[in-house]
């Protein structure tokens, strides 16, 4: 079939296969460019298929040298509908590992549940006997709790008072106003139960029962604190409330992993084009326009760029890994530079839907989410008629 993108607000229901195929070939292409790094060898990747997930597999695997177990919730293409990117993306990096003679392992399923936990234990147990790094990178609206049965879905919401702004309508390429609400405790309550640290402690306390971390062991989960212009939506509202709570299970997990002198991390990333990003008011805008500042400071990274930094020099860094007050990495650290803030600061008050693309990257913004699904790749052919049905060799 001849897949063309289809983009309903901030989603797009198609996926091109070759498109995200490139996609990942270019994220492999960077990482061997840097030539191997010291590093994990046996790496478990919760949450693998997309965004920081994927690209932390793509450095383990291509800049370490590592064996990969990556767990995903994603879609096959059936009936004519293609697959999820995650799919596509998780295709082409286990074509990849088999040609670099790289061990590559993917289980599908809800990451919440009991079962997949068990799914993977097995998996580690009969292929890699144990693991010296977990990746936390879990990004879901939902989670059904495996004990309660009770299903939680995340919300967008300030705490404690109205939150107004302007923010971009990704659709109409408009600027507006933005007016939410404030969560109710049970909003709170129930963000913090897709978003916060739960399901990560219910991981790393089954994977240490079980036997399969190894002495030494990391783990790292994915957060983000974000800009003054984000903080009463983001990290003052209901995600960031999940957010502390994610920062605070880290220090209840390093309790956990103190005899196996294992150590727990929250890595703090920089602000990217993603999927749930996209979903998020004023986050767009945002992102528009510190694209444009730092592209033009040449201290842009993506996904890639960002992981493959984090394993090379922060992990690696001389005398330990460096961390903030708070105790977290902080690879948004360029990000959060005061004179790229600044710049920020200056044109977020002078932007309106006449001047958008003239004084904020949205055509970059735009390109970075299409790349997000296979399009607007260079290199693909998007008249070619190709294959819309492909499988993952290790599914």
């Amino acid at each position: 079939m001849i897949i063309k993108p289809k983009v309903r607000s901030f989603l797009c229901v198609t996926a091109h296969p070759k498109g995200c195929a490139k996609e990942v070939e270019n994220q492999i292409s960077y990482v061997k460019s840097k030539g191997i790094a010291m590093g994990p060898k046996r790496v478990l990747v919760i949450g693998s298929s997309t965004g920081y997930g994927l690209s932390t597999r793509i450095v383990s695997a291509f800049g370490c040298g590592a064996e990969t177990l990556g767990v995903m919730f994603e879609r096959e293409a059936t009936n004519g509908k293609t697959a999820s990117p995650g799919w596509y993306n998780t295709a082409a990096f286990e074509n990849a590992a088999i040609k670099e003679g790289l061990k590559a392992k993917t289980i599908n399923g809800d990451a919440f549940s009991n079962e997949i936990k068990a799914q993977v234990i097995e998996e580690i147990k009969a292929g890699m006997e144990q693991v010296d790094l977990v990746i936390y990178s879990l990004a879901s609206p939902r989670r059904k709790d495996p004990l309660s049965g009770n299903v939680h879905k995340a919300t967008l919401k300030p705490v404690g008072e109205d939150f107004k702004s302007i923010t971009l309508d990704t659709d109409r390429k408009k600027i507006q106003e933005v007016h939410i609400s404030p969560a109710t405790d049970e909003d709170i309550l129930n963000t913090q139960k897709v978003m916060g640290g739960e399901d990560w402690s219910l991981w790393m306390n089954q994977l240490k029962d079980a036997g399969v971390l190894a002495e030494g062991v990391r783990t790292i989960a994915y957060s983000y604190i974000g800009p003054d212009v984000t903080w009463p939506i983001y990290r003052n509202g209901t995600i960031g409330k999940a957010k502390e709570h994610l920062e605070s299970t880290s220090s209840e997990i390093n309790t956990l992993l103190k005899d196996l002198n294992g150590d727990s991390f929250i890595a703090v990333n920089k602000a990217v084009v993603t999927q749930a990003s996209s979903a998020i008011p004023v986050v767009p805008l945002y992102v528009s326009l510190l694209f444009k500042i730092m592209k033009a400071d040449g201290s842009h990274e993506g996904c890639i760029e960002q992981m493959d930094r984090l394993f090379r020099s922060v992990l690696n860094a001389k005398g330990g890994v460096p961390l903030d007050e708070e105790g977290r990495i902080r690879v948004d650290d360029w990000e959060m530079r005061s004179d790229i803030q600044n710049a920020v600061a200056e044109l977020w008050p002078k932007v309106s839907s006449e001047n958008l693309f003239e004084i904020s990257d949205f055509v970059g913004y735009q390109e970075e989410f299409m790349h997000l699904f296979g399009f607007q790749i260079e290199g693909v052919d998007y008249d070619e008629d190709v294959n819309e049905v492909v499988s993952i060799p290790s599914i």
